[in-house]
């Protein structure tokens, strides 16, 4: 709640009197955290404080995870047709909205608008492939595996899945997570990162808006506990998960030793191997775009460039360039000392490196 004041000189100033906490979204509807635990969130740009996040209790998730089970009786049941028509109308309405998502990544995130856009553009492809469930779901048969018998094979739905999603990109992979779960009749949970979970907020009432029964998608929010309920609860078959190594590390043991299938897309190291008759100037700005742009934190990020031969030249070009698009504080103000010698592409790994930027390294 803000209310707009006079100040002593007549400008026209806003007193915070409390900050709005994000709800959870539980059976279809918001519904607010009763716990005492909250996480600040701020817009990077300003600091300003935008909301609180809840650690939600265990009493919570658990009312989500049942909610889940529930649906998922009734859900499964619903046709593969009518589930696509559903994420039709759900990429309608993304469109529709676009300009409040890409605020919401902007605000709690700190990307620009446009970035922004790519964020929650990306993130409709695969609500738009999700349209093709009739043929992706598809199984398969074989007359005469042997005599008098053949064979055929359904895909089926698990169950309720859960979604735990990174900071990087608040609407994207929540995108990945429910839209592909839901349309192949599993329902699903998802925990998005406590940095940002606006977007991800939004796009769960838009589909509910779209058609998307009750209980088929629940949001619930928290840290470290949120994860360990998700990677212990009994409900939950399968767990998706995007980030660093530790988290996914630690989601895989967990989850897989409750017997939940996992998928765990851990930090990714990116390397580009530049040979000498490259166009030089061309390769330059790729490579401090792709190491530097959205200040690196993208899984496919550039952190190793390889030069062969007389493309290690380039590498005063290199530094005199990153230091040119990105002066605020990112990049190394000398390159690091020079290891070795290597000019043949088979040893560039162990040759000369040279870090010329946060996140990037030349090897020579």
């Amino acid at each position: 709640l803000v209310f707009l004041v006079l100040s002593e000189n007549n400008m026209l100033r806003s007193t915070r009197l409390f900050t709005r906490t994000v709800p959870m979204w539980i059976n279809g509807k918001a519904v607010e955290s009763k716990t005492s635990k909250f996480i600040e969130l701020r817009n990077p740009a300003n600091q300003d404080l935008v909301c609180l996040v809840p650690e939600c209790t265990q009493e919570e998730m658990r009312m989500a995870a049942e909610s889940s089970a529930e649906a998922f009786k009734t859900w499964r049941k619903v046709t593969v047709p009518n589930r696509c028509r559903i994420m039709m109308r759900l990429a309608q309405l993304i469109r529709d909205n676009m300009e409040e998502l890409k605020m919401l990544v902007t605000t709690e995130q700190g990307k620009t608008l446009a970035d922004a856009e790519g964020d929650v553009f990306r993130g409709l492809e695969v609500v738009e492939h999700a349209c093709s469930m009739t043929s992706l779901q598809l199984g398969e048969t074989m007359e005469n595996v042997a005599a008098n018998m053949d064979t055929y094979t359904y895909r089926q739905p698990l169950g309720v899945t859960a979604g735990i999603t990174p900071f990087n990109f608040p609407a994207m992979i929540p995108l990945w997570m429910f839209p592909m779960a839901v349309t192949c009749g599993n329902t699903s949970i998802i925990k998005p990162s406590e940095k940002n979970p606006g977007a991800c907020m939004k796009l769960v009432e838009l589909a509910t808006e779209a058609g998307l029964p009750d209980g088929v998608v629940n949001v619930i929010h928290g840290a470290k506990e949120s994860v360990d309920f998700i990677c212990d609860a009994p409900e939950i078959r399968a767990i998706s998960f995007v980030g660093g190594n530790t988290a996914g590390e630690y989601i895989y043991a967990r989850g897989t030793g409750n017997g939940k299938r996992v998928q765990a897309n851990l930090g990714a190291k990116n390397h580009a191997v530049v040979m000498p008759d490259a166009d030089k100037q061309h390769t330059i700005n790729s490579l401090v775009g792709a190491a530097c742009g959205a200040a690196g934190q993208r899984c496919m990020a550039l952190s190793v460039a390889i030069l062969v031969g007389d493309a290690a030249n380039w590498l005063s070009t290199s530094s005199h360039k990153s230091r040119q698009s990105h002066p605020t504080g990112m990049l190394h103000s000398q390159p690091t000392r020079l290891l070795s010698t290597c000019q043949s592409s088979s040893k560039c790994i162990s040759g000369n490196r040279v870090t010329v930027a946060a996140g990037i390294q030349l090897y020579m």
